[in-house]
């Protein structure tokens, strides 16, 4: 509460000739501040964080990959249902090495797990005959405007932060994986067969109901791996799109190229143009110890 020129305190407490809004001219400015709580970003750490999304635009790619192969026949359904089922074993045994520091799970929740795993199993197995038959009389453009809708919308609220000491479901997370499995199951009613529906919506529920566990497990692990990991998903759906389409090829590699490396700098440039100014004006923040 400092005394300024006229007699004037900036005060309300205090009866004096000036309005409550009034402010002397030497002093308005004084406390002006331009980006107080501003951290720049630097470009490698934000390319390292943008790995989550090219991870999870990689499992798109890759999912539709097998989606046109098994609707060519040119994938055998019992193929990709033991891939599937080697990989979640190969996934639960990962999930558990980096889970070891934490106490709180046990014998108990492994057995939990396993049962969940097996009554998944068994109910996509009866609904398979119905899965086929769900969109007989929908005509395939309407099938494929709403997968991609439900695709990119997946892809949009897909939960991309890194592990928490306490995780957290959000409700975007479990908006993005219905928005998944909804158009996975509306494409595998375009399949021949009900063995392929069934591998593929079991395929289906691994990349985007369990697969992103395992991301968020794997952000707490080395760059180097996080790297890796990426570039062999990048890698193994770029190998898949490549024989079906050149061009989607193209248009993917230049997705993942854009999201990957031009977002961040772009991010980073755009920085220079931050302009917050804070002052006596706005409204007080408390400042707790």
């Amino acid at each position: 509460m400092s005394s300024e020129v006229g007699g004037w305190n900036k005060v309300l407490w205090e009866r004096q000739p000036f309005p409550d809004n009034y402010i002397h001219p030497r002093s308005f400015l004084s406390s002006l501040r331009r980006n107080p709580n501003f951290k720049p970003y630097t470009y490698w750490p934000l390319v390292l964080l943008c790995c989550a999304i090219t991870q999870h635009l990689a499992t798109i790619f890759t999912f539709l990959a097998v989606f046109v192969r098994l609707k060519e026949r040119w994938l055998d359904a019992r193929v990709l249902l033991w891939v599937s089922i080697l990989s979640f074993f190969g996934g639960y045994v990962l999930y558990e090495i980096l889970s070891c520091s934490n106490p709180v799970r046990g014998a108990f929740t492994r057995s939990n797990t396993i049962k969940s795993s097996l009554l998944v199993f068994l109910a996509l197995m009866g609904l398979s005959p119905v899965l086929r038959t769900l969109t007989a009389a929908t005509s395939s453009d309407s099938i494929w405007a709403l997968s991609a809708c439900l695709f990119l919308l997946n892809a949009l609220l897909a939960d991309y932060s890194s592990m928490k000491p306490v995780p957290q479901e959000r409700l975007t997370s479990v908006l993005s994986m219905n928005a998944a499995i909804s158009s996975s199951v509306v494409l595998a009613s375009r399949l021949p067969d009900d063995l392929a529906v069934f591998a593929l919506v079991l395929f289906a529920v691994q990349l985007f109901a369990l697969f992103p566990i395992l991301r968020h497990r794997l952000q707490v692990t080395p760059q180097v791996a996080q790297i890796l990991f990426t570039l062999t998903l990048c890698v193994l759906s770029f190998a898949l799109t490549v024989p079906l389409s050149i061009s989607v090829a193209y248009i993917y590699a230049g997705i993942l190229i854009t999201v990957t490396f031009v977002a961040p700098g772009v991010l980073v440039w755009a920085q220079k143009y931050k302009n917050e100014i804070r002052g006596p004006w706005d409204v007080a923040v408390p400042r707790l110890n």
